[in-house]
């Protein structure tokens, strides 16, 4: 490489140069009065022409030969270097990054002169230090239409995602959403929100599809890769919607459990049950039932659901609020602080929590005869009274006393076996589920006094949390590091993020029963004692007869 001096006007404009997208008058005017004032300072560098003629190419700085121009010199100093095997395409390239940012337009375009001239994607991604699927986003990039990067090129950008969008497509089809959104004269600027949408294609990503290869390749579905997308994630998705949405059912025909379903999907993407069926959102039991269903991504989903009972004859003295939820409060217009969904989800938990304590929390055995007492005197619990002889029983109670039994029908067990038949009777009994099972606030007593809060799962979930009110929700982030944003969403999203790895409680979710409700509850069960000793009274039954019973039962005790 040598330095000489030349005639501007001898030099000859390289049409191959790198950077094509014309500079601003305000640079122009900038670099005319610096050369002006104190020269060239950095030399142009040419070639010699190559193709039979005598003249030199500018190889590296046309706007400083074309301004010097304008200065009028007459001779300026230059830079002779010899050709290179790409045309110095990789030189050019590394040059105009180094000194100024190439325009994307630009840099896309260079890429592609260098692929053309030889350059592998590993060769280029080493030269220019960068990954190599960046090399391979910025090809992809190159297939946007001509006219559109001709106008990208003037800064009116997409942004990534709208970008992503258009090279995705088709030159066919970008030629035609392009003829009817290009700019014009009366609107120069080009609504890219609008030719996104145009070009959008429904994508169903691989990382969603729980079918193998096998399912893909009978249903011809092809892959292609998301060059976009973060680089540690299956970018993998396929346009052929309806390929793999069939792919997807077959899968769930093929792994559907024994008493399971597919199901349905409404518009807003949740799962259509049965009629009557009750969603269950804590741990299922044999009994229940499976419903798989394909969300609004393709997703498969599953969900365990149980159909009601059979109805019970009413009696005459049934009452429609004894049967009421403990939970619950009066309807107001505005939006409680659990919905009734959430209020659903809470009776599932605290039930699973009690039936977790049940099996594993120590229970002294005096603690355990309370708890019987208690499981009895639920409002889900119905027996055949001795008196009136009017069968109410739940033949599933009847195994956890027969476990009590010998192979000769007597009554013959170990301390052992009786505490496991309490506990399992218990467990049978209990229940805090917003249905006719529920027990009412006997069973809140027996959580508290057993511990099943320890056992509730971790609530902070997004399924949880959006059945909160915005009150509810900014109270949740009391004694986090998780500040109450302006909209509920992104609080929700907040308090799931710092949850994920934590355990969060709702205090509705408690089982320390409301202490009024309590109260009340004690009046009741007084006030219907003294009316079963009205009745003794009225049949004939006197003071005397019912002092003596209650002698014989303490002894018996004794």
């Amino acid at each position: 490489m040598q330095v000489i001096k030349i005639d501007p006007r001898a030099l000859k404009e390289n049409g191959d140069r790198m950077r094509q997208t014309k500079s601003t008058p305000q640079a122009d005017a900038l670099l005319l009065a610096t050369i002006k004032a104190v020269g060239i300072v950095q030399p142009p560098v040419i070639t010699p022409e190559t193709g039979g003629g005598n003249g030199y190419v500018i190889n590296a700085g046309h706007r400083r030969v074309k301004q010097a121009i304008a200065a009028g010199l007459e001779e300026i100093d230059v830079l002779v270097d010899e050709a290179a095997n790409d045309n110095g395409a990789m030189r050019s390239m590394v040059e105009n990054i180094a000194r100024e940012a190439l325009n994307p337009v630009d840099q896309w375009r260079a890429i592609e002169r260098l692929v053309a001239l030889g350059w592998t994607e590993e060769a280029i991604g080493v030269a220019l230090a960068l990954p190599v699927r960046q090399i391979r986003k910025l090809r992809l990039l190159a297939n946007v239409l001509p006219a559109m990067l001709d106008h990208m090129a003037k800064g009116d950008m997409p942004n990534e995602q709208q970008l992503r969008t258009i090279a995705a497509a088709s030159l066919d089809e970008q030629r035609e959403v392009w003829k009817k959104h290009k700019p014009s004269k009366a609107d120069p600027q080009v609504s890219w929100w609008s030719v996104a949408q145009a070009l959008q294609k429904t994508r169903m990503h691989a990382r969603d599809a729980s079918f193998g290869e096998d399912l893909a390749q009978a249903y011809g579905i092809q892959w292609v890769e998301d060059l976009f997308a973060p680089a540690d994630e299956d970018s993998r998705y396929t346009t052929d919607v309806e390929a793999f949405l069939g792919a997807q059912q077959e899968w769930m025909a093929n792994n559907l459990p024994k008493k399971g379903i597919i199901a349905e999907a409404t518009k807003y993407g949740e799962v259509k049950l049965p009629p009557k069926a009750e969603r269950v959102y804590g741990k299922p039991v044999k009994s229940d039932c499976t419903a798989m269903y394909l969300d609004r991504d393709g997703r498969v989903q599953t969900v365990h659901y149980r159909m009601p009972a059979a109805k019970k004859p009413k009696g005459k003295t049934g009452s429609g609020s004894d049967n009421a939820p403990d939970d619950v409060g009066e309807v107001s217009k505005p939006r409680p602080d659990v919905t009734r969904k959430g209020v659903e989800m809470i009776g599932d938990y605290r039930t699973d929590a009690l039936r977790e304590a049940l099996g594993r929390a120590p229970i002294e055995d005096d603690t355990l005869m309370a708890l019987l007492i208690l499981a009895f005197a639920g409002q889900n619990v119905s027996v055949t009274t001795g008196s009136g002889g009017t069968y109410y029983g739940h033949g599933r109670l009847a195994k956890n006393a027969a476990a009590l039994f010998d192979g000769a029908g007597k009554l013959s067990f170990d301390m052992g076996t009786l505490r496991v038949a309490a506990r399992t009777m218990l467990a049978d009994v209990f229940s805090c589920r917003e249905n006719a099972t529920n027990s009412g606030i006997v069973a809140r007593v027996a959580g508290e006094l057993i511990g099943a809060d320890t056992f509730l799962p971790n609530m902070g979930t997004e399924d949880f949390l959006s059945c909160l009110s915005r009150t509810a929700i900014e109270a949740s982030c009391k004694d986090t590091p998780v500040l109450p944003r302006q909209r509920v969403k992104d609080t929700r999203a907040a308090l799931v993020e710092h949850f994920r790895e934590g355990r969060f409680v709702h205090p509705a979710a408690l089982s320390a029963p409301d202490a009024m409700r309590l109260s009340q509850w004690l009046s009741s069960s007084e006030t219907m004692a003294n009316a079963d000793e009205a009745e003794e009274d009225a049949a004939g039954m006197g003071d005397d007869l019912a002092d003596e019973e209650t002698e014989a039962f303490r002894e018996a005790a004794e």
